[in-house]
């Protein structure tokens, strides 16, 4: 399938905005950069509207709450913004998480965690693992039913995976287009390799970023792939056509299935890695957004 048109619209505007590639300018750059993205992808109707949102703390670490306008006890996300474990925050990722408050009607609870270079690895990991516990420990705070599941995208879904492994009691987990398998390798990273937003020079830059000291390729803390095994929470995976990230993505959702996990994997044809940013500039990011939240509004209840 071709490109979606609006993302290819996207696509110029991004090379025209004056912003060097993210792995040729500064960390700084790079923030900023995906600051003023996340920023332009807001519609002009503004943010989507949920009952509340309020800033907190978790285990010492920032985060946004929040609540839908539905009554009465509701489950609680615990969400992990992606960004290569070096951009990103709460903000960017403000009106995906209310769009997922939204959609699901639960408690969403995004989690700022520390980033690459100035805290790398196993940094993000550890702040995933320390707020979760906080989280889920409180529950009664948050949504107020005992159900409780993990959401993020990219490095994002890479951290909500892990934290999937790690802490028992998860009801789901959405994963959207997840970084699993750092190293390994795989035709999609060939294919699309250049041109479409996230490219593997930008990938590489990021792993540099984050991994400043030697990590073995099958470490579950950076490649959750080599971590499947049988009663992990039933997940969503989310792919798209047009990204590295696609097949590990996919082989992920196949090791899920093979251990007995109910999987759903979705891939989205036409897409770019991003596209959870992207609906203001796309319907059919818009579309994909919509589907896979109503998916996982199903598997939480």
């Amino acid at each position: 399938m071709p490109l979606d048109a609006g993302i290819a619209g996207l696509l110029e505007f991004i090379n025209s905005s004056g912003y060097p590639p993210m792995n040729e300018g500064s960390v700084d750059d790079a923030r900023k950069g995906f600051a003023a993205l996340a920023q332009a992808s807001v519609p002009g109707s503004g943010p989507v509207p949920v009952g509340s949102v309020v800033d907190a703390s978790v285990a010492g670490l920032p985060t946004r709450v929040y609540r839908p306008t539905a009554d009465g006890p509701v489950p609680t996300i615990i969400f992990f913004h992606g960004g290569g474990w070096v951009i990103g925050d709460l903000d960017t990722h403000d009106n995906a998480c209310r769009r997922l408050c939204a959609d699901t009607d639960a408690v969403v609870v995004s989690v700022g965690y520390r980033l690459a270079p100035e805290d790398p690895f196993p940094a993000a990991v550890l702040d995933a693992l320390n707020a979760a516990q906080a989280i889920t420990q409180s529950l009664e705070a948050y949504g107020g039913s005992g159900t409780w599941a993990v959401a993020g995208d990219s490095a994002g879904g890479n951290l909500s995976a892990i934290v999937a492994q790690t802490i028992p009691g998860a009801a789901a987990q959405l994963l959207v287009y997840p970084a699993v398998d750092v190293f390994g390798t795989y035709e999609s990273r060939n294919v699309n390799a250049t041109g479409r937003f996230l490219d593997m020079a930008v990938m590489e830059w990021f792993v540099t970023q984050y991994l400043t000291t030697h990590v073995e390729p099958h470490d579950t803390r950076l490649s959750p792939l080599h971590g499947v095994r049988p009663g992990l929470p039933p997940a969503i995976v989310v792919t798209a056509e047009f990204d590295p990230l696609r097949d590990e993505g996919r082989a992920y959702a196949a090791a899920l299935a093979d251990a007995g996990v109910p999987v759903d994997a979705v891939d989205w044809d036409g897409l770019i890695h991003g596209f959870l940013d992207m609906a203001a500039f796309s319907p059919a990011a818009d579309a994909a957004i919509g589907d896979m939240n109503r998916r996982f509004a199903a598997l939480l209840r």
